[in-house]
């Protein structure tokens, strides 16, 4: 068994639809990034390639590299869902905490544990997506950005 934990943040900016676990969130601003900014499918990413120790989403994704332009996070998810399979081990488990102060997002947390789920190649019960906000501090508290923190744990296949 292997655990391994990712983390992410994204600044707000208009013009961009906001997505996270997969799902387009109702929100006046959308993350900005070099793929579609999914803070959520790319913390998850990392935590499940460091739990195989296959490094992380840059050195496999990295943002200099036009074909990830605009990209779908769940894709880059599936991958390295792969990666992981290629070592010799499955995800088993994921737990995921977005860190925003708007918009709320419990209404959408099965929504987004279902789209990693399948991506990981698990049952949606084992993955977790809970939101909480920073209160008031910060550049989350201020309502620049959000930020992600995502644990994975693999079992050998």
């Amino acid at each position: 068994m292997r655990v391994g934990i990712g983390y992410d943040s994204h600044r707000f900016v208009a013009g961009r639809p906001l997505v996270l676990g997969g799902q387009r969130i109702p929100h006046s601003h959308g993350l900005a990034g070099h793929s579609d900014a999914d803070a959520v499918a790319h913390a998850l990413t990392d935590a499940v390639l460091g739990a195989a120790g296959a490094g992380d989403i840059g050195r496999h994704f990295p943002d200099t590299d036009p074909r990830w332009t605009d990209a779908d996070s769940l894709d880059l998810l599936r991958r390295a869902a792969a990666v992981v399979a290629e070592r010799g081990y499955r995800v088993a488990q994921a737990d995921v905490t977005v860190i925003a102060e708007r918009p709320k997002l419990a209404a959408h947390a099965d929504a987004m544990a279902a789209a990693l789920a399948d991506c990981l190649g698990c049952a949606a019960g084992d993955v977790s997506v809970k939101a909480k906000t920073n209160e008031g501090m910060g550049f989350i508290g201020r309502g620049e950005g959000v930020a992600v923190i995502a644990v994975a744990t693999l079992e050998a296949r």
